[in-house]
């Protein structure tokens, strides 16, 4: 009896400990996206995640720590969202499609966006591992992806290490400036086209046909 109720105490007190985490987490997105990482300090992240200051540093080392969290999970499930759409598409002319999507998304996760992109631009140490831990990543997915295509020849032969950062820039620029190159406020119809073309581009470049 009683090692089955220690074990049960056990995996309570671990899915407690993570729903702390997470609330944290969830409490610094709002107030770095709404305040800035200056602007928010340890004392209001611990008072939006309704948990006592030594509860965050029980979790997180430091407020830097929570920033990285967050921005690096925010990368990952947005580009893993987009190769996921990617990889599952039955057209390869549809990429004008996703690209649609993944807009309609940044603009319904505003907040996000402008932690992940804006905040890495001043701290270095969160740039890098962007950089290295979700960017490189994802690059590498997106140039498995593009190489099968061109073994399939559906995409003309070069190097597919070239064209996935081609493509992850482009989907970085469309979305990831301060406000954005289209306005928060595009209509649907403003989204289409830019994200066709943006996909035309992509796949067809600029020069006229001869």
């Amino acid at each position: 009896m009683m090692q089955v109720f220690s074990r049960r105490s056990f995996s309570e007190s671990q899915i407690t400990e993570e729903d702390t985490r997470t609330r944290i987490l969830q409490a610094g997105l709002r107030l770095f996206a709404r305040k800035g990482y200056d602007g928010t300090t340890t004392k209001d992240l611990a008072s939006s995640a309704n948990v006592a200051e030594g509860t965050l540093f029980r979790h997180f080392a430091n407020k830097k720590a929570i920033l990285i969290e967050v921005a690096t999970t925010g990368w990952v499930e947005i580009l893993t969202d987009l190769l996921t759409e990617l990889s599952e598409m039955g057209s390869y002319e549809a990429i004008a499609q996703v690209m649609r999507r993944r807009m309609r998304n940044m603009q319904e996760n505003a907040h996000l966006l402008r932690v992940c992109f804006i905040e890495a631009q001043y701290h270095p140490e969160l740039r890098e591992r962007i950089q290295l831990e979700v960017i490189a990543k994802m690059t590498d997915v997106a140039e498995a992806f593009f190489e099968t295509a061109m073994e399939k020849g559906i995409y003309r032969r070069m190097n597919p290490k070239i064209v996935a950062q081609v493509f992850l820039g482009m989907f970085a620029i469309a979305g990831f400036s301060e406000e954005t190159i289209i306005d928060p406020n595009a209509s649907p119809k403003a989204l289409q086209e830019m994200a066709e073309g943006i996909a035309d581009i992509f796949l067809h470049g600029v020069l006229a046909k001869e």
